[in-house]
């Protein structure tokens, strides 16, 4: 079985960063395309990032592209959203998924994944 466990969420500041974390466990991190979603209040979940399996390829919403960045680290079996010039928009639970793709694959849709983790909340207040 694979778990994914999010962290690192908080309150924040607009204009500051905070960098989520998504450790993978119960299988290998490289087996997978990771993806990040987002869900704020009253609306439907939403894509914001994802990586392939070796982390040469990412993708970004529009709405996050420029001051989002995707990365994975392997020996850590972790991928993470660093996210800066946060803006009040940016307030949601943040998700993060795993898709046994193939090399290279990238997911924008949620039904493309099969796991999935928790979610760790992101406030950014003014």
């Amino acid at each position: 079985q694979v778990y994914l466990v999010e962290s690192g969420g908080g309150l924040a500041q607009v204009g500051g960063s905070l960098k989520l974390s998504c450790a993978l466990s119960g299988r290998t991190l490289s087996d997978f395309a990771m993806g990040w979603f987002r869900q704020a209040p009253g609306k439907e979940r939403e894509f914001v990032a994802a990586i392939s399996r070796t982390g040469s390829s990412s993708w970004y919403a529009d709405s996050v592209k420029g001051r989002s960045t995707v990365s994975r680290d392997s020996a850590k079996n972790t991928v993470y959203l660093q996210m800066d010039s946060l803006k009040p928009e940016d307030t949601a639970v943040y998700y993060c998924a795993a898709d046994p793709a193939p090399y290279g694959f990238i997911y924008v849709v949620e039904y493309e994944y099969d796991y999935w983790g928790q979610g760790t909340q992101v406030t950014v207040s003014s």
